[in-house]
């Protein structure tokens, strides 16, 4: 019916200079063994159920169990057989893509606490889920004020919290809706959250292809960073441009307005001393004019003397 073993030492050993139970401080009642259920242990189960818990079932609904699963419930004998502890559990059915086991119900005798007898009821019942069933997780629910068995479940056992059930007993109590994760069931947390993961990424960037991808981001960045400082250097040039040609123009045109004010000058000066075209001519001009007035006349004067010598 599978493999039974002892909340505390071993089993006692009977025959011919035995001498009864061996085993340092075992004694017939510290030791209890943890075995699967069978049908003729319902009863005993019942009883325990009804010494130790609020929640109570019908018979047949300890028969659904061991008929439907019947490696998974767990019973804790004493040396007279008698039931002081057991674990009631199924597999879920309503999810076919995660299998997974649940835990109904677990008691153990007030005489029988403090002996680690929970906690190996607990395992065992996990282990066949896990190697029989290939469950992903197990789950529980715990009533809230229940902090013994709360500590229980979080800290020896390894349940976490998934959810609160408002209202989940009968009396309307909140109830702790509690996981504890297999082996497989990491797994395929793990596998899915790389799948996730990779999901999000870039549909065009592909494993190995990051730095190809990060090359042409690149070389087009610099690209326009260039073609930025080309268009910046362009309107400077061009700006600088037609600041020169505006200069330009502006001291061409300061230079004639100059130019006809001093002629103006000239002219006015030249009126009022009496002076002629010569002097309103500007100095260059002058001169030029003047000498060519002087040759004139010495030529005329050259041919009156000339003549009168004759």
């Amino acid at each position: 019916a599978g493999l039974a073993f002892w909340a505390r030492g071993p089993p006692p050993v009977h025959g011919p200079g035995a001498g009864g139970a061996v085993g340092a401080g075992a004694d017939d009642d510290s030791m209890v063994c943890i075995r699967p259920a069978t049908v003729d242990d319902l009863y005993g189960m019942q009883a325990c159920n009804l010494c130790c818990l609020p929640e109570n079932y019908h018979m047949k609904y300890y028969f659904y169990h061991i008929l439907s699963w019947p490696q998974l419930p767990q019973v804790a004998v004493d040396h007279n057989n008698k039931i002081v502890g057991y674990v009631l559990a199924k597999m879920e059915e309503d999810d076919a893509e995660s299998p997974h086991g649940h835990i109904t119900s677990l008691a153990v005798l007030r005489t029988h606490r403090k002996l680690g007898i929970a906690s190996k009821l607990m395992q065992a019942s996990m282990n066949v889920m896990e190697e029989t069933f290939d469950a992903e997780y197990v789950s529980l629910h715990v009533r809230y004020t229940n902090r013994a068995a709360f500590t229980l479940y979080s800290q020896t056992l390894g349940f976490e919290i998934h959810d609160i059930e408002k209202g989940y007993y009968a009396d309307k109590e909140d109830a702790y809706d509690m996981r504890k994760m297999f082996a497989k069931g990491l797994a395929k947390q793990e596998a899915d959250r790389l799948k996730k993961k990779k999901v999000d990424r870039p549909l065009a960037v592909k494993d190995g292809d990051d730095d190809a991808s990060k090359k042409p981001a690149e070389d087009s960045k610099e690209e326009k960073k260039d073609d930025k400082k080309e268009e910046k250097k362009d309107d400077a040039e061009a700006k600088e441009d037609g600041e020169a040609g505006g200069d330009a123009e502006a001291k061409k045109k300061n230079k004639r307005k100059k130019g006809k004010k001093e002629s103006a000058c000239r002219r006015r000066v030249a009126r009022a001393h009496g002076l002629g075209a010569c002097a309103a001519a500007g100095p260059r001009k002058a001169s030029s004019s003047c000498a060519a007035s002087r040759l004139a006349g010495q030529r005329r004067w050259g041919d009156g003397t000339r003549e009168g010598s004759k």
